[in-house]
């Protein structure tokens, strides 16, 4: 019998989690759980990279957990657990700073170049960060990383240094892969289509957060922008703003673009946008009956058991890397 391959990712409790979010990444996790055997992660210490408030993390780490278990993580397949409670992550990120990773590798990451405006005054862990990933996903013996396009090249830079690991001291680690969804793995903004959807925006008529009022989530779709001209119709280069609004139809509603762009035939922007609000509407009605379902203490509990389910794992794997490095 082949044994399932597995699969490590997560999402940092900042900002507020948006249908992009959903759509790029945890929609496909929730249909990658047949198939792998599932580990994820509510990443808090990539968190702190950004000073946070205290208070508003601890809120954002529960949060986080009730969105994985509303979209349907299920926490008897997959693991379920916050960073920070499982110590591996960060002792092999400075085993793996001193062995593998190269300051050449992390001046190459363009999200530091893009994050850090006044390099002299950021904190060393937005630098550093990509280390404490490729810890995160190489504890694990991680066959498959889901991310979307801007995270690949964390991806490539864990790759590497489990190559420069095993060239020294042997097949440690798995060497992991990257895979994107193909349709919607990247949602765009509502009012800039060039722009990435992101739950930080300061602008949050950008995008349209899982928890957000419902008829506040209508007006955001019905002020979404739109292209010149009026066919509907799928045409990312010439029609991007529209091809982002399609997509998130057929992901949401279930649909086919292709279809779609039939069934709208002659029909306005309009009418496509406020049964486009439809659709919206009714998925974020579903999911928050579901979210606010669950209790408090039952994400504690989650969490908690998913601590030793993940930390079972990581910890073998630290102790088998610190005999090999002469600390154990």
């Amino acid at each position: 019998m082949e044994t399932k391959k597995t699969i490590f990712s997560g999402i940092q409790p900042s900002g507020n989690l948006n249908i992009g979010n959903y759509i790029g990444a945890i929609s496909q996790w929730v249909e990658m759980q047949k198939e792998y055997n599932c580990i994820f992660s509510v990443v808090d210490y990539h968190a702190i990279t950004v000073k946070q408030n205290p208070e508003e993390l601890r809120k954002r780490i529960l949060e986080i957990t009730k969105i994985y278990l509303a979209a349907g993580i299920n926490p008897a397949s997959s693991i379920i657990f916050q960073q920070s409670a499982v110590s591996a992550h960060t002792e092999l990120a400075w085993i793996l700073n001193c062995y593998g990773a190269h300051i050449a590798d992390l001046n190459k990451m363009t999200q530091f170049k893009d994050k850090a405006e006044n390099k002299e005054s950021v904190s060393v862990g937005l630098f550093d960060y990509p280390v404490l990933m490729a810890a995160d996903i190489l504890l694990y013996n991680t066959d498959i990383v889901p991310v979307g396009e801007d995270q690949i090249q964390h991806v490539e830079l864990a790759r590497d240094i489990a190559k420069r690991f095993n060239t020294e001291f042997g097949n440690i680690f798995t060497i992991p892969k990257s895979i994107i969804r193909k349709d919607g793995a990247r949602i765009m903004s509502l009012l800039d289509p060039k722009k990435k959807m992101s739950k930080s925006d300061m602008n949050q008529n950008n995008c349209i957060g899982l928890l957000d009022d419902l008829e506040l989530a209508r007006k955001k779709i019905m002020r979404a922008v739109t292209d010149s001209g009026d066919e509907i119709d799928y045409d990312m280069e010439n029609k991007p703003a529209l091809s982002n609004l399609l997509t998130i139809y057929a992901i949401l509603g279930n649909r086919e673009i292709p279809r779609l762009v039939k069934d709208y035939k002659g029909k306005g922007y309009g009418e496509f946008k406020k049964d486009l609000a439809d659709v919206v509407v009714r998925f974020l009605e579903n999911f928050q009956k579901k979210y606010y379902s669950i209790s408090d203490e039952k994400v504690l509990k989650i969490l908690e058991d998913g601590k030793e389910r993940a930390e079972s794992i990581a910890q073998k794997k630290l102790e088998e890397v610190k005999k090999l490095i002469g600390v154990k």
